[in-house]
């Protein structure tokens, strides 16, 4: 196990799909920085050399990316900024219903587990 940006990469993965893992990078953003290094997509993560996984985590520092707590902490911000100005989406996340339009008759169940009081 590689610990990369405060996430654990697994060995047996392909470098690709481990850097998924990093809340905040995507499959678009992981194709990008394996181009960038130079680095098959298949490449295994065990592999990496110290110097790649030093590059690595400077490209993934040096891009403008909110990743892991940065992001997290910057989308519960945006949540409290539209319960605080009062708009529809956050007065609906506040009472816990569905913030889309969906219906809450019968399939309100996963809206009722995300929006919880923040």
């Amino acid at each position: 196990m590689i610990y990369l940006l405060e996430t654990e990469l697994k060995d047996t993965k392909p470098l690709f799909i481990s850097l998924n893992s990093i809340f905040g990078v995507g499959r678009y953003y992981s194709l990008i920085f394996c181009k960038k290094l130079g680095i098959s997509k298949n490449f295994k993560v065990s592999a990496l050399t110290e110097k790649q996984k030093l590059n690595l985590t400077r490209l993934i520092e040096n891009s403008n990316l909110f990743i892991n707590s940065e992001l997290k902490r910057f989308l519960i911000k945006k949540k409290k900024d539209l319960i605080n100005i009062k708009s529809y989406k956050g007065l609906r996340k506040l009472k816990g219903f569905p913030v889309r339009g969906q219906r809450t008759r019968s399939n309100a169940k996963t809206a009722k587990k995300i929006n919880i009081k923040i």
